[in-house]
């Protein structure tokens, strides 16, 4: 029986990932559709279409410090592993944000939420198992100054990159950010802190998990056609969310590439971190 688990997953890609894993798998199998709202969540797995797997609703808020780990608990106690898990929980900035103000809630869902979840599931893989953080090709360091990119390389723990994370956000506040080297676009700086923490997690175990068939790995769904892509850029012609939901499927469903692990993918290529 296979265990998938897909978070931020009420709408856009996360709802899309949900329904092609309930399409790809099998009746015995089992994918958890988590978010934060529980009558979102409801209406969610009522839209599933019949056949394939089954779809559960669970609460999973990733900003709530202790709810990866409790769900992990409860999954395995259940299940005793997971097979796929997809975090793809992200908070939107549109262009009349001020980070100044949005800047605590965005890297506690976006940045601390991830490193959450990464400590909470990973230790629970099964054998051939799949960890997939929904990224983006701007997690690069060509995005950023070179006088920042140390930031994100010397760190070798995921508490380690999150302290450097909460010193990005402490900037943010005070304006030191926007007086010093870093992008006024906050997008920027924290999907490199989600590749980074891919990577710091991929270094701590990528023996053993490349024995294990396992893999660890950020991925960019490219442009997508949402309400909040456009509120930035043209995308009519963007792939809407099942069509982007297909690359991030067969990375995590199809045999493993060992090219991919640690790494952020991109319609099965691999993104150059540096």
């Amino acid at each position: 029986m296979t265990v998938a688990l897909v978070t931020g997953a009420t709408q856009g890609l996360g709802l899309a990932l949900v329904e092609g894993l309930a399409q790809r798998l099998e009746p015995a199998d089992t994918v958890y559709l988590t978010g934060r709202n529980i009558d979102r969540i409801t209406e969610a797995v009522r839209s599933m279409p019949g056949g394939g797997a089954r779809v559960r609703g669970e609460l999973l808020d990733v900003a709530d410090p202790d709810a990866a780990a409790r769900l992990a608990a409860q999954l395995e106690e259940r299940h005793g592993g997971i097979d796929v898990v997809f975090g793809n929980a992200v908070m939107r900035v549109g262009p009349d944000d001020d980070p100044r103000a949005i800047i605590d809630t965005y890297t506690e869902v976006n940045n601390f939420g991830t490193t959450r979840l990464l400590k909470a599931f990973a230790p629970l893989l099964n054998d051939n198992g799949r960890l997939v953080v929904v990224a983006s090709s701007l997690g690069t360091l060509h995005h950023l100054a070179p006088v920042l990119h140390r930031r994100f390389t010397r760190p070798s723990t995921l508490d380690e990159l999150d302290e450097q994370i909460a010193r990005w956000r402490d900037e943010v506040k005070d304006g030191r950010a926007r007086a010093g080297a870093w992008p006024g676009f906050v997008n920027i700086p924290s999907k490199i802190g989600q590749v980074a923490a891919v990577r710091v997690l991929a270094d701590e175990r990528r023996e053993n998990d490349l024995a294990r068939g396992i893999l660890i790995a950020a991925a960019c769904p490219g442009m997508i056609n949402t309400p909040t892509s456009a509120l930035w850029w043209d995308v009519s012609t963007a792939p809407a969310p099942a069509q982007a939901a297909t690359a991030l499927l067969d990375l995590a469903l199809e045999p493993l590439n060992p090219a991919h692990y640690g790494e952020l993918v991109r319609h099965g290529e691999v993104v150059p971190f540096s």
